[in-house]
Parts: structure tokens; C-alpha cells; sequence
């Protein structure tokens, strides 16, 4: 499993699948984008069912790029303050097309970044 090929397919990629835990038959479809090399995703709708409250009981999950899937490990991370407008950035970018904007509008507002969230690829 390679850190850079999966780096490559979120970046190139508006749909990531995600699963939180072990316990969950099916992967999430969610948006990723990449900063500074590292992978960090938002969670938008905000439940306490939500992939985001799952991976604070139990940080260890899975993505899945295309056909591989990448066991990670979530967290909030440390520097989140100082990365906030990079990853809002990186939202505004990639997720550009106009049925995607008001989307992506909404994901870079404070309740979204509060719910920012890095998954480290475990090799």
C-alpha cells in the first residue's frame, strides 16, 4: 500500500469512501482533500451517528480509493488552527463545479471546521 497513491487518487478524485470502525458493512461517501500532503475531511451533516463521532470512540477505520483500501487512523489534529484556511482553500477548489458550490460554500463555515478531521494512512 502506497501513502502517494492514495494522496494522488483523493486529490483527483470528489468522492472518497470512508469507514468508520470495523463494525460498518458498507463504506461512507464523503469529500478529502488533500494539504500538505495530508488527508482531512469535514463532516457535514453533523449526527451523532456520524462517521466523524465514531472515529473519536475509536480512531481506526479504512478509505477506500478506488479499488484499494487504506487502513487509517483519525484524529483531530493539533494544528488545525493554523491549517484552517489552507484545507478551506482546498475545498473551495476542488469542489469548484456550480452544483457543487453552495456545497462547498457550506463546508468551509465554522460548525463544518469544527468537525475537521486527519486520517494518517497506516502502512
Amino acid at each position: 500500500m502506497n501513502k502517494e497513491t492514495a494522496l494522488d487518487y483523493i486529490q483527483n478524485h470528489t468522492i472518497i469512501g470512508i469507514k468508520a470502525g470495523y463494525q460498518r458493512p458498507e463504506f461512507l461517501e464523503i469529500w478529502m482533500v488533500v494539504v500538505q500532503n495530508r488527508i482531512f475531511a469535514r463532516s457535514w451533516g453533523l449526527a451523532e451517528r456520524s462517521w466523524y463521532n465514531s472515529f473519536l470512540e475509536n480512531s481506526l477505520g479504512e478509505i477506500q480509493c478506488g479499488e484499494m483500501i487504506y487502513p487509517i487512523k483519525a484524529l483531530i489534529p493539533e494544528d488545525i488552527n493554523n491549517l484552517t484556511e489552507e484545507i478551506n482553500q482546498a475545498y473551495l477548489t476542488k469542489y469548484n463545479s456550480s452544483h457543487n458550490s453552495p456545497y462547498s460554500q457550506g463546508i468551509i463555515q465554522e460548525k463544518h471546521i469544527a468537525k475537521t478531521m486527519e486520517f494518517i494512512i497506516l502502512e
